[in-house]
């Protein structure tokens, strides 16, 4: 088990709440990372193997993503040890929420991560009585959707195409291998076909697809639609492969869009794309990144290239009680604009600092967090 303590720096965790309950046999954690620019917001993902040590590393990333993107929230993130497939996950679900009734909303509002939907959203609202208990619910409960959107997808093929350009990497015909498609795989494949490139790989936990002559995305979709994680598996498109192993196809652009810890020292060094663009959190080590950079693959940080998810979020912060949704519109075009920005910056920030990509950009991220810090006197001048 983790020991809480030895989690804590400098930026926190500033709280860490364990929670139980003993009929429904729900165990889950909340972390609340730093809130020195404001309140706590963060996904709650649900899986049999969550950690407090994984749900630490990414309510990190949370604060390091809000100050990436220059919005004004903290960095906090929860997890519920159950599997979502299970017929007691809605119990689990309330209790877990229940549990949480001091935090919930007033220092963490709750979002949709791995293994949680719009309607579970709304099931935490319903349970605690409050609609700024959670934000994502289904767009007929005046919710913003953004998993049902596909925001964040659309925002990693935006930052992708922006730092392509930026590297003169034209995305027009350009072969894209993505990790992972579920809400985030599916939806950046959707958007690259749009900007004109060319999908050669894809993956869910059952195997992977290759073709390099490129898949036909409409159709995968319409396959994930029928048959789940299984398409793969009994789709006639490409070649089937292990799963893995589309991280090493040859390719232009590669999307780790699925876990965390996907690639490691190993699958750095075999890696053929010239841009690494984290649609996942976390998805390579230290060591990767240094490795990659070595060898003159660019690579664009998990906390610039999917935050359109977060951006999408605070839209739905501010509409929690208005009841108010903003236009769908509005959301993508401050995506676009935002991501974009933010991937050209960090990548002349991490040339001019002769330094990673991620280094550069948590470095930046780090200066507006700190500066928030010094002005409410929880550090020193």
């Amino acid at each position: 088990m983790t020991d809480a303590l030895s989690l804590i720096d400098d930026w926190g965790p500033e709280k860490i709440v364990v929670v139980s309950h003993r009929r429904t046999g729900m165990k889950g954690v909340l972390v609340i990372d730093n809130t020195a620019r404001g309140i706590g917001k963060g996904g709650t993902r649900m899986s049999p193997t969550v950690s407090v040590g994984e749900v630490a590393r990414l309510a990190r990333v949370m604060t390091w993503k809000w100050a990436g993107v220059d919005l004004f929230y903290g960095g906090a993130k929860a997890g519920i040890v159950a599997d979502p497939a299970s017929p007691d996950k809605e119990a689990v679900l309330r209790a877990f929420a229940r549990a949480l009734s001091n935090e919930v909303p007033r220092e963490y509002v709750m979002g949709l991560d791995m293994g949680l939907t719009e309607n579970d959203a709304a099931i935490v609202q319903d349970e605690l009585g409050d609609r700024g208990a959670a934000v994502g619910t289904p767009g007929h409960l005046g919710g913003v959707a953004y998993d049902e959107l596909g925001v964040t997808g659309y925002g990693v093929a935006e930052a992708a195409d922006a730092a392509a350009q930026h590297l003169r990497l034209p995305l027009g015909g350009a072969r894209v291998a993505i990790q992972g498609f579920g809400a985030v795989g599916h939806a950046a494949a959707v958007r690259f076909a749009e900007l004109g490139a060319t999908v050669v790989a894809v993956s869910t936990a059952k195997g992977a697809l290759h073709d390099p002559a490129g898949l036909d995305v409409p159709a995968l979709r319409a396959a994930r639609e029928e048959h789940g994680d299984d398409f793969v598996t009994r789709h006639h498109q490409g070649i089937a492969v292990p799963p893995g192993q589309e991280l090493t196809v040859d390719c232009d652009i590669l999307v780790p869009a699925a876990l965390q810890d996907v690639i490691d020292e190993t699958t750095a060094h075999q890696i053929k794309a010239k841009l690494v663009v984290e649609g996942a959190n976390l998805p390579t080590s230290p060591r990767a990144q240094s490795i990659l950079a070595e060898r003159g693959v660019s690579l664009l940080p998990d906390f610039v290239a999917n935050a359109g998810g977060v951006v999408a979020a605070a839209f739905a912060m501010d509409a929690r009680y208005s009841g108010f949704r903003p236009e769908t519109s509005t959301i993508f075009e401050t995506i676009s604009k935002r991501l974009r920005a933010n991937a050209v910056t960090v990548l002349e920030e991490a040339k001019r600092r002769a330094t990673t990509p991620h280094s550069a950009g948590r470095g930046l991220a780090e200066e507006r967090v700190r500066a928030a810090m010094r002005s409410k006197g929880r550090i020193g001048p």
